[in-house]
């Protein structure tokens, strides 16, 4: 037989109204009485009827999470961090794919919203930065967190110094003895592209290296441009020994293309990538790569998005750290 709230209430020995306002996340409940009712609620395995709360309070207790984003990895990762704070706080999570390309996207999102009647919106790139929904959400009234939005706007959410990151790795490969170093970019969209490829001009300037416009290839965040880019960069009569791509799923690309050459990594060709998803450690040679914490950007993200939503603080933009992952496709430059 399912927990009702006053089983709970009874095994914790408050009032219903007590549960309700543990459940409801209110000020004003003591640290220990809130972990009292928390523990009789696992005991128990009870779970607060979002239905009956929606209806109490007029509110839906849900959040979308909004993506268009050709790295599964990445938005993956993101999914299970917002889906931990939606849990922790007892919101349901809906998904909803925008294309961003495609003329009416706004009013799918409008659509959206009237439908389901979500308490806020997560943004994830390019839609952090799309002035047009921005714009409308905003007419609407509609709360909403970002995550790695260009511009620090006064809005809430999570942001990575991309740029330093991106930097930081160049300095890493210069210190290994290489010069020509070449890099895939990211989609013309999303703000992470303009970061990391300037933080890779940062780290050439750095070194005293002048930039080669022709060692910059257009990508996409995906595997297929990083084939393309790697085929591109290959190709040069003198051609480079340091690949960085935009993210990890490119520079898997770029794998794929060097073993197809026969160009060993990394004896002969260095690559490096961005974000630090699963498949970064699941390829031969496993990935050099910068830790974008995803899973905990997206966590913090809707932990935001549901503090401003609950009254209960001020919610900020909060800056997350990253870190250099070291792995086995980098190494000296050829002749070091």
């Amino acid at each position: 037989m399912r927990a009702r709230i006053e089983d709970v209430a009874a095994a914790a020995g408050v009032s219903m109204k007590t549960v309700s306002r543990v459940f409801n996340r209110e000020p004003n409940v003591r640290e220990e009485t809130r972990l009292r009712v928390e523990e009789a609620a696992r005991q128990l395995k009870y779970r607060p009827n979002t239905s009956a709360r929606s209806l109490a309070g007029r509110r839906s207790y849900l959040v979308s999470l909004l993506y268009d984003n050709p790295s599964p990895s990445y938005i993956m990762e993101v999914i299970e961090g917002v889906l931990a704070a939606c849990e922790q706080s007892h919101y349901g999570l809906t998904l909803r794919p925008v294309d961003f390309g495609q003329r009416g996207h706004v009013d799918s999102v409008e659509t959206l919203i009237t439908q389901y009647r979500p308490d806020g919106l997560i943004l994830t790139p390019p839609l952090t930065d799309d002035a047009a929904l921005l714009k409308r959400l905003r007419e609407l009234n509609v709360r909403y967190a970002t995550i790695s939005a260009k511009r620090d706007n006064g809005g809430i959410g999570a942001i990575l110094d991309e740029r330093a990151a991106a930097a930081d790795m160049m300095a890493h490969v210069v210190a290994l003895g290489h010069r020509r170093i070449a890099h895939i970019t990211g989609h013309r969209s999303h703000g992470g592209r303009a970061w990391r490829l300037a933080g890779y001009l940062d780290g050439l300037r750095q070194a005293g290296i002048e930039p080669d416009p022709d060692l910059v290839v257009e990508g996409e965040f995906s595997f297929e441009p990083g084939i393309a880019g790697a085929r591109q960069l290959l190709d040069m009569d003198d051609p480079p020994t340091a690949i960085f791509a935009a993210n990890d799923d490119t520079a898997c690309g770029v794998l794929y293309e060097a073993a197809a050459r026969g160009v060993p990594v990394p004896g002969q060709l260095s690559v490096f990538g961005f974000d630090d998803t699963p498949i970064s450690r699941q390829v031969w040679p496993s990935l050099t790569t910068v830790r974008q914490p995803s899973r905990e950007m997206g966590r913090i993200a809707a932990q935001q998005l549901i503090t401003a939503i609950d009254g209960h603080g001020p919610a900020h933009m909060v800056r997350v750290p990253y870190q250099l992952q070291i792995r086995h496709s980098t190494g000296p430059a050829p002749g070091r």
